[in-house]
């Protein structure tokens, strides 16, 4: 069995990591390449870096804070926001990076997905979909039983400021068959709530694809973890305000789920 990764993840604006919830009222959590060095130091299997305000303000990625990180910290580095070509990729990954996110860019033009996979291998796209519920159902979208009701998840991009209509689980698949090697799966409604990931989408969008899952968005305990890894079958659980606020440590995450029988790497 792989061993479970946990993920800290840094979302930067204006050079700083914050943190909101629902995407809105973000408060500064400290500087980027600080808390990075420290995630590592406690044991992180890796680091994902979203610039939040890159795609919505139209400017391109952080590259200076990535290279400054590439020197210091030495699990692998994924960086997400403002991506939106090859040569984009070609350029963080230049500067220090070990892998990409990209979620705007991807929906705009899925063939970055395929191009980049087919440039820099399979491994380095890491596909981010922001997703959210719309509880109706539809027939063109995959609709799901949840115990709140039927829902079906749409996709969202510009930093979860736009909705695009396209049904998530179909995303998932779509750019597994495009190239993309990793999901970054974010439930914009458990965002930074600290009540759960969305087991439901984790499970169902684990279960539909062959491609590893990261489990974001409502991490606010240690069950919290040990369910998204498995009830919702996700390969890795991110975290980023249980981490920040230093209500946890990730050694303290990966003793607990070794205690509850879940494989992770000490």
């Amino acid at each position: 069995m792989l061993a479970k990764r946990i993920i800290p993840c840094l979302d930067v604006k204006d050079g700083r990591v914050v943190k909101g919830v629902h995407f809105k009222n973000l408060r500064d959590a400290g500087d980027p390449v600080e808390l990075a060095r420290m995630y590592d130091e406690q044991g992180a299997d890796e680091i994902v870096y979203l610039d939040i305000s890159a795609s919505p303000d139209g400017r391109k990625t952080m590259v200076e804070i990535v290279e400054k990180t590439a020197d210091q910290v030495f699990i692998p580095l994924t960086v997400g926001g403002g991506i939106s070509t090859v040569e984009d990729i070609r350029r963080i990954l230049k500067s220090g990076a070990d892998k990409i996110g990209i979620n705007t860019a991807a929906v705009k033009n899925p063939k970055i997905i395929s191009e980049g996979a087919k440039k820099f291998g399979s491994q380095c796209i890491v596909s981010a979909i922001d997703a959210k519920r719309v509880y109706s159902e539809s027939e063109d979208k995959i609709t799901i039983d949840t115990p709140e009701g039927k829902c079906w998840f749409e996709v969202y991009v510009y930093g979860g400021r736009k909705e695009t209509g396209i049904d998530a689980i179909w995303w998932a698949k779509e750019v597994e068959r495009l190239g993309a090697g990793e999901i970054l799966l974010t439930s914009m409604d458990a965002d930074g709530t600290k009540v759960g990931f969305d087991i439901p989408l984790n499970k169902t969008i684990s279960e539909e694809t062959n491609i590893p899952i990261i489990a974001s968005g409502g991490a606010g305990n240690l069950d919290h973890i040990v369910e998204a890894l498995t009830d919702g079958k996700a390969d890795a659980a991110l975290a980023a305000s249980i981490f920040h606020y230093k209500e946890y440590t990730v050694l303290d995450i990966k003793k607990y789920l070794k205690k509850k029988g879940v494989e992770v790497r000490i």
